[in-house]
Protein backbone atom coordinates (compact mmCIF):
# COMPACT_ATOMS: atom_id res chain seq x y z
CA UNK A 1 0.00 0.00 0.00
CA UNK A 2 1.17 3.54 -0.75
CA UNK A 3 0.04 6.66 1.10
CA UNK A 4 1.08 10.19 0.29
CA UNK A 5 0.72 13.38 2.28
CA UNK A 6 1.72 16.98 1.61
CA UNK A 7 3.33 18.68 4.64
CA UNK A 8 3.94 22.39 5.05
CA UNK A 9 6.88 23.20 7.27
CA UNK A 10 6.78 26.26 9.48
CA UNK A 11 9.10 29.10 8.50
CA UNK A 12 12.67 28.49 9.62
CA UNK A 13 15.58 30.86 9.68
CA UNK A 14 18.58 30.05 7.53
CA UNK A 15 20.38 26.99 8.89
CA UNK A 16 20.01 23.30 9.67
CA UNK A 17 16.92 22.32 11.66
CA UNK A 18 15.85 19.00 13.18
CA UNK A 19 12.38 18.05 11.93
CA UNK A 20 12.20 14.44 13.15
CA UNK A 21 9.58 15.25 15.82
CA UNK A 22 7.56 17.28 13.30
CA UNK A 23 7.45 14.28 10.96
CA UNK A 24 6.52 11.88 13.76
CA UNK A 25 3.65 14.13 14.86
CA UNK A 26 2.26 14.69 11.35
CA UNK A 27 2.54 11.21 9.85
CA UNK A 28 1.03 7.82 10.72
CA UNK A 29 3.57 5.07 10.21
CA UNK A 30 2.73 1.42 9.50
CA UNK A 31 4.46 -1.36 11.45
CA UNK A 32 6.95 -1.89 8.62
CA UNK A 33 7.62 0.19 5.56
CA UNK A 34 9.60 2.96 3.96
CA UNK A 35 9.21 6.74 4.14
CA UNK A 36 10.31 8.80 1.17
CA UNK A 37 10.56 12.53 1.84
CA UNK A 38 10.85 15.01 -1.02
CA UNK A 39 11.21 18.78 -0.67
CA UNK A 40 9.57 20.80 -3.44
CA UNK A 41 12.12 23.61 -3.50
CA UNK A 42 15.43 24.27 -5.24
CA UNK A 43 16.98 26.36 -2.46
CA UNK A 44 16.50 24.04 0.54
CA UNK A 45 17.41 20.43 1.28
CA UNK A 46 17.03 17.37 3.46
CA UNK A 47 19.65 15.24 5.15
CA UNK A 48 20.18 12.93 8.12
CA UNK A 49 22.83 13.63 10.72
CA UNK A 50 23.65 14.21 14.42
CA UNK A 51 20.55 14.84 16.53
CA UNK A 52 22.05 15.42 19.99
CA UNK A 53 24.59 18.24 19.90
CA UNK A 54 23.24 21.48 18.35
CA UNK A 55 26.77 22.68 17.61
CA UNK A 56 26.86 20.21 14.71
CA UNK A 57 24.10 22.18 12.99
CA UNK A 58 25.98 25.45 13.56
CA UNK A 59 29.14 23.93 12.08
CA UNK A 60 27.18 22.66 9.06
CA UNK A 61 26.10 26.25 8.34
CA UNK A 62 29.67 27.53 8.77
CA UNK A 63 31.12 24.88 6.46
CA UNK A 64 28.49 25.38 3.75
CA UNK A 65 28.89 29.17 3.86
CA UNK A 66 32.66 28.86 3.56
CA UNK A 67 32.45 26.30 0.73
CA UNK A 68 29.79 28.19 -1.23
CA UNK A 69 30.06 31.93 -0.54
CA UNK A 70 27.53 34.61 -1.36
CA UNK A 71 28.27 37.74 -3.39
CA UNK A 72 30.62 35.99 -5.80
CA UNK A 73 31.24 38.27 -8.80
CA UNK A 74 31.27 35.23 -11.11
CA UNK A 75 27.62 34.26 -10.38
CA UNK A 76 25.20 35.19 -13.17
CA UNK A 77 21.94 34.09 -11.49
CA UNK A 78 21.60 37.08 -9.16
CA UNK A 79 18.11 38.57 -9.67
CA UNK A 80 16.66 37.00 -6.50
CA UNK A 81 19.40 38.15 -4.15
CA UNK A 82 22.91 37.25 -3.08
CA UNK A 83 21.76 34.09 -1.25
CA UNK A 84 19.82 32.60 -4.18
CA UNK A 85 22.48 31.01 -6.40
CA UNK A 86 24.47 29.67 -3.43
CA UNK A 87 21.20 28.17 -2.13
CA UNK A 88 20.65 26.28 -5.38
CA UNK A 89 24.16 24.82 -5.26
CA UNK A 90 23.83 23.86 -1.57
CA UNK A 91 20.50 22.18 -2.34
CA UNK A 92 22.09 20.12 -5.10
CA UNK A 93 24.95 19.07 -2.83
CA UNK A 94 22.74 18.12 0.14
CA UNK A 95 19.87 16.68 -1.89
CA UNK A 96 16.11 16.98 -2.10
CA UNK A 97 14.92 13.58 -0.90
CA UNK A 98 15.47 10.89 1.74
CA UNK A 99 14.43 7.27 2.21
CA UNK A 100 14.04 6.13 5.81
CA UNK A 101 13.01 2.61 6.89
CA UNK A 102 10.03 2.21 9.20
CA UNK A 103 10.27 -0.55 11.81
CA UNK A 104 7.83 -1.27 14.64
CA UNK A 105 5.79 1.79 13.63
CA UNK A 106 8.71 4.23 14.00
CA UNK A 107 11.41 5.77 11.85
CA UNK A 108 14.34 3.38 12.07
CA UNK A 109 17.04 5.99 12.59
CA UNK A 110 20.31 5.34 14.37
CA UNK A 111 20.77 6.39 17.99
CA UNK A 112 22.28 9.77 17.13
CA UNK A 113 20.46 10.41 13.85
CA UNK A 114 17.80 12.99 13.11
CA UNK A 115 16.18 14.37 9.96
CA UNK A 116 17.41 17.85 9.08
CA UNK A 117 15.57 20.46 7.08
CA UNK A 118 18.25 22.64 5.52
CA UNK A 119 17.14 26.21 4.84
CA UNK A 120 19.66 27.87 2.57
CA UNK A 121 17.84 31.17 1.93
CA UNK A 122 17.90 34.09 4.33
CA UNK A 123 14.10 34.35 4.04
CA UNK A 124 12.84 31.09 2.53
CA UNK A 125 9.31 31.19 3.92
CA UNK A 126 7.15 28.10 4.32
CA UNK A 127 8.46 24.99 2.59
CA UNK A 128 6.53 22.00 1.26
CA UNK A 129 7.41 18.34 1.70
CA UNK A 130 5.85 15.34 0.01
CA UNK A 131 5.84 12.32 2.33
CA UNK A 132 5.23 8.98 0.62
CA UNK A 133 4.85 5.93 2.86
CA UNK A 134 5.23 2.47 1.37
CA UNK A 135 3.93 -0.40 3.49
Amino acid sequence: MIEQKQLRLPEFRRGFHLITSFLESHLDFPETGLLNLFIQHTSAGLTINENADPSVRVDFETIMTNMIPEDCDEYTHTLEGCDDMPSHVKSSIVGCSLNIPITDGRLNLGTWQGVYFCEFRNFGGHRNLVATIYS
